[in-house]
C-alpha cells in the first residue's frame, strides 16, 4: 500500500481506511479554472484540520472546488509529501479510548512553492489571485511567521530591503503575499477574505497590521498607489477575520507507524527536512477539534458552518479564545506541566492516571475556573472542560510532554491564572477561596529550582526570563532552612509574569506558605499536592 492516486485505484486493500468518494480529477479541473481556497503553511495542523474540513464538503457536493495549498519556509514539504505523493495525506485520528480511524485526504489539488524564482509555481498563485472567483485565502504559519520585527524593534530578515525595492523583487513571505494582494488589486480591486488559522490570540489583527505595515512602506517609498493600501484597509474589499483554532497535533508518531504497517502500509518512514519539519505521508492528532471564524468574507465562502466550523462575529471569537486559555485547556496544561516536571513524569496522558494530579486539574478548572469563565455561548465551557478532562488529557496515543507544555511558562502564567484572579476581584468573589491556583504558582517558583521531587537536578524546559527569575531564587536550596521570603517576594511581585502583583494580593500567603512547604525537603511535592486536592 502507497499513497498515489494509481494505488488507491484498487480500493479492495484500503480495507479499514476512509477513501474520498469525490471526482478528484473534475475538481483539480474546477479548482485550477476557478479556484476560491488557496492555503498558506503545508504543514500537519494543514492536512489534518483545513483539508479534512474541505474534503468532507467535497464528499458531500457542498463543494466542488479544492485547495491550493502553498509553503514559503520549507519548499522541502512540497516536493517530499504532495508532489511524490500525488498532493494525498493520510490522516490519522488518535482517540482517548486507543484506537485509531484512517482516512486519505485528496482536497489539496496544487502544492506550490511560494517563491517568483520558480515560475510555473509563481504563477499558478498570481493567476488564482487575479481570478474573481477566489474568496479565501488561509494561513497556518505559526504565530512568528506574522512578524515584521524583533523584539528590540528592528526589522528582521530582509524586509528593510523589501521596503526599499520594487514589490516584485519581495523575498519575505509577508512580502509576497503583499505583492499577490497587489495583483488582485490590479485586477480591478476584487474582494477577499484573508484568514489567520495560526493558535495566537488577534490572529486576524497580527496579520493585518504586518499586511498594512509592508504595503505602507512601499506607498511611502512611491512604489504602490495609497489607492492600493484604502483598498488594503477597506474591510469591505480585504478582511482579517479573527479566529480560534484548537486540535493538538504532534509529530508523528512511531506506534501509529507501527500500526500502520501492520496493515501494509509502507509510506511511514519520518522525514526531517533540512529546516527540521518533522513530517510523513501521515498526519496523526487528537480527534477533537475547533475552528471559530469571524463571519467576514466579502467575496463569499464555502460553507464550512457544515463540515463543523463556528462563524460568528469578533467579540464571540475573542470569548472563545479567553474562555480556553484562561479557564478550560491551557491552565489545566500548565498545571500539569510543571508538576509533571517535578514528579518525573514524561508524559500528561500518565499524569492523568495520577489521582492526585488529576484531581488537581477537576478542581481547578470546575471549582476555581468555571465560576469566572468567559462564556462565548457557541460552545459550552463545562461541556469543554469535560471533554478536556476525559478525552483530551487522558488520550494514550497523545505523545504530549510536561517538558514541553513547561516551555515559557513566565510567558504564560498572566494569562492562565492573572485573568483568573482579576476576574475574581471584578466580581467580588473571595480570593481566599483558591486553592490550586495559587498552588500552581508556588509550584512554578518551586521548578525553578531545578531540581525534582527526590532531590535530583533536571533541566528547565526553555524560557525567555530563566536567567532572570533563576538568580533570584539563587540560593534556595531543597531541605535547607533560610530565609527565602525576601527572594520569594521579589520574584511575586512582577506584575508582568503573574499579570498581578502577588506579594500585596490575599493570596501571598498561600503561595508562601506552600513553597516554604515545597522546599523543606523531598517528597514534599507529593505530599502538598496530595493533601491540597484532598
Amino acid at each position: 500500500m502507497h499513497l498515489t492516486e494509481k494505488d488507491l485505484k484498487d480500493g479492495s486493500k484500503w480495507n479499514g481506511y476512509s477513501l474520498y468518494s469525490f471526482d478528484r480529477k473534475k475538481v483539480s479541473e474546477n479548482t485550477k479554472s476557478r479556484p476560491e481556497w488557496i492555503h498558506f503553511g503545508a504543514g500537519n495542523i494543514f492536512r489534518i484540520f483545513p483539508a479534512a474540513l474541505c474534503q468532507n464538503l467535497l464528499n458531500n457536493s457542498l463543494m466542488d472546488t479544492g485547495i491550493v495549498c502553498s509553503d514559503s519556509y520549507d519548499f522541502e514539504i512540497i516536493d517530499k509529501l504532495f508532489k511524490a505523493h500525488d498532493n494525498l495525506t493520510l490522516g490519522v485520528t488518535l482517540k482517548s479510548d486507543g484506537s485509531i480511524s484512517k482516512e486519505i485526504i485528496g482536497s489539496v489539488v496544487e502544492a506550490v512553492k511560494c517563491s517568483q524564482e520558480f515560475s510555473e509555481d509563481w504563477k499558478i498563485l498570481t493567476d488564482a489571485f487575479k481570478n474573481a472567483s477566489l474568496k479565501m485565502v488561509s494561513f497556518t504559519i505559526t504565530e512568528k511567521g506574522y512578524a515584521v520585527h524583533a523584539p528590540d524593534g528592528k526589522l528582521i530578515g530582509s524586509f528593510a530591503e523589501d521596503f526599499k525595492n520594487p514589490p516584485e523583487k519581495a523575498t519575505m513571505f509577508l512580502s509576497r503575499l503583499v505583492l499577490l494582494l497587489l495583483e488582485r488589486f490590479n485586477a480591478g480591486e476584487l474582494p477577499l477574505a484573508v484568514v489567520s488559522m495560526d493558535n495566537c490570540s488577534h490572529n486576524g489583527e497580527k496579520l493585518k497590521t504586518s499586511v498594512l505595515e509592508i504595503a505602507g512602506a512601499w506607498q511611502k517609498n512611491g512604489l504602490v498607489s495609497q489607492a492600493f493600501l484604502d483598498y488594503l484597509s477597506d474591510e469591505k474589499k480585504v478582511s482579517f477575520p479573527w479566529s480560534m483554532i484548537d486540535k493538538i497535533t504532534p509529530r508523528p508518531n512511531e506506534k501509529v507507524a507501527g500500526l500502520l504497517k501492520k496493515d501494509g502500509f509502507e509510506d511511514t518512514d519520518l522525514i526531517v527536512t533540512s529546516k527540521k519539519t518533522y513530517c510523513s505521508t501521515f498526519v496523526n492528532a487528537e480527534e477533537p477539534q475547533y475552528l471559530v471564524i469571524e463571519d467576514n468574507f466579502p467575496n463569499g465562502r464555502p460553507p464550512l458552518e457544515k463540515a463543523g466550523v463556528y462563524f460568528t462575529d469578533r467579540d464571540t471569537v475573542n470569548k472563545v479564545e479567553k474562555m480556553k486559555v484562561c479557564t478550560c485547556l491551557n491552565p489545566l496544561h500548565t498545571a500539569l506541566a510543571v508538576s509533571g516536571c517535578l514528579l518525573g513524569f514524561n508524559l500528561i496522558c500518565d499524569e492523568m492516571k495520577d489521582a492526585d494530579l488529576s484531581r488537581m486539574v477537576e478542581v481547578l478548572g470546575y471549582k476555581e475556573g468555571l465560576p469566572v469563565v468567559v462564556d462565548p455561548k457557541i460552545i459550552e465551557p463545562k461541556r469543554f472542560i469535560d471533554e478536556v478532562i476525559t478525552k483530551r488529557l487522558p488520550n494514550p496515543f497523545m505523545p504530549d510532554t510536561p517538558q514541553r507544555i513547561a516551555c515559557d511558562t513566565s510567558q504564560k502564567l498572566s494569562i492562565r491564572f492573572g485573568e483568573t484572579v482579576k476576574a475574581y476581584k471584578v466580581q467580588n468573589l473571595n480570593l481566599s477561596d483558591l486553592k490550586i491556583v495559587p498552588l500552581v504558582l508556588a509550584l512554578w517558583c518551586r521548578y525553578l529550582l531545578a531540581v525534582d521531587d527526590s532531590g535530583k537536578p533536571f533541566e528547565l524546559s526553555p524560557d525567555p526570563l530563566l536567567p532572570e527569575v533563576t538568580k533570584i531564587l539563587e540560593g534556595i536550596k531543597l531541605g535547607e532552612k533560610t530565609d527565602f521570603e525576601p527572594k520569594l517576594k521579589q520574584l511575586l511581585s512582577n506584575e508582568k509574569i503573574f499579570g498581578f502583583d502577588v506579594v500585596s494580593s490575599p493570596l501571598y500567603e498561600k503561595v508562601r506558605d506552600y513553597f516554604s512547604e515545597l522546599i523543606s525537603g523531598t517528597g514534599k511535592v507529593r505530599e502538598v499536592i496530595h493533601k491540597t486536592v484532598n
